[in-house]
């Protein structure tokens, strides 16, 4: 048996499906080069690929032929010789849909090996929402914007190539620099993406992260019953309807929360989070009724607060609020928990208000966001913003 490398590629749903199918493919393409057999593909846990569900693709590459059956034959790698985050937003983990709980980004990755984020983010940054592991490993930044676009669309942003420049550095024993620029010469036919991706190997560098560095929240978990296990009949758990509820500041018991599945959790979907401005809501419900997950409690003073673990970061209570500036969708690497504005708000006005205007001060205007389309063009447009972050590194 020969030498067997699995890269695993974690990226969001419908909007980086095409990149990393083109990713995967290519670092197969690229192997080629270097007399190496390779397949590519994709798996969704249980979750059908939506809005914003984690969601992984997979490049297994070996020296000959029976090794490469024997990587075919599992349903996915169990162990990978690179993790590749294509939104540093999935740092907090992936999977929330699936099977296992959430499970963190380097899972699956060996120890003392590489993972790779594109970011904007500096490793101290991301290692608040990484978590701890007991084994060593690397990360490397590969600055840049997370490039979204759509489920057949593909943004021409030459994160593909760069990311192939960056994996010839860092798991060069799958393919060097010279079968990449080889591959997009021959396929891409791009001298400038033969240059992007020269500048990315150039230019890539790794920090170690020791054991037990980063994030020491426990990811949430469950375990599946056997079929042994399982309650007769009908076996999904009913959820009570809820009730009101404590004001931290008062005690006063009011408004409505809803009973929600403890395992049921999709922040891990968020690439956006809602953040509101509570003393300018006019309880006019919209966001409440509107929201798809019922993730929206009632407040005991009748407005509306997020539940950020319910949260999927659509988007829909920021386009149906009739009023200016009191809901505004901020990247989720902003921040690091889920703790509910409206307590931070009735325990401390003055710092929620202040910490909220220089919060909105980060939000994206709405038209300008990379992830669905706006209106036609869009997405050429942000291609050289994109490509002059890339230029700088």
């Amino acid at each position: 048996m020969g030498q067997l490398f699995a890269v695993e590629v974690i990226y969001r749903g419908v909007f980086q499906k095409t990149l990393a199918k083109n990713i995967t493919r290519d670092i197969v393409l690229a192997a080629h080069n270097e007399g190496k057999l390779g397949i590519s593909f994709g798996r969704y846990g249980d979750a059908p690929e939506r809005n914003g569900i984690p969601a992984k693709s997979f490049a297994i590459v070996a020296n000959d032929e029976l090794t490469l059956e024997a990587g075919m034959a599992q349903y996915e790698p169990k162990q990978v010789d690179l993790t590749l985050v294509l939104d540093d937003t999935l740092c907090k983990g992936g999977e929330s849909w699936a099977w296992y709980g959430l499970q963190p980004v380097h899972h699956a990755l060996k120890p003392g090996h590489t993972l790779i984020v594109i970011s904007l983010e500096d490793a101290p940054t991301l290692l608040k929402s990484i978590h701890r592991r007991e084994e060593p490993y690397k990360l490397g930044i590969m600055k840049g914007i997370t490039s979204f676009s759509g489920m057949w669309v593909f943004k021409d942003d030459h994160t593909d190539v760069r990311v192939l420049g960056a994996i010839a550095k860092a798991l060069p024993e799958v393919f060097s620099l010279k079968s990449v620029e080889q591959f997009i010469n021959e396929k891409l036919k791009s001298a400038a993406k033969v240059t992007s991706a020269r500048n990315a190997f150039e230019r890539f560098t790794t920090v170690p992260v020791k054991a037990g560095q980063g994030n020491p929240e426990v990811p949430f978990a469950f375990e599946k019953p056997g079929w042994e296990d399982m309650r007769s009949a009908v076996s999904i758990k009913g959820q009570p309807q809820g009730g009101p509820y404590p004001d931290p500041a008062t005690g006063k018991v009011g408004g409505f929360r809803p009973a929600r599945n403890e395992l049921f959790k999709k922040y891990s979907t968020r690439t956006l989070r809602p953040v509101i401005n509570f003393s300018t809501c006019t309880k006019c419900t919209l966001c409440w009724l509107n929201c798809p997950d019922a993730s929206f409690d009632v407040t005991p003073e009748g407005t509306y607060d997020a539940n950020l673990e319910a949260c999927c970061g659509c988007g829909v209570c920021e386009e149906v609020c009739p009023v200016k500036d009191c809901v505004h969708m901020v990247n989720e690497s902003e921040f690091h928990d889920n703790k509910s504005q409206w307590e931070a708000f009735r325990n401390d006005k003055d710092a929620y208000l202040k910490w909220l205007e220089s919060t909105i001060e980060k939000a994206e205007p709405i038209e300008k966001r990379s992830h669905g389309f706006r209106y036609r063009g869009q997405y050429a447009e942000q291609v050289p913003e994109a490509l002059e972050i890339a230029k700088k590194g």
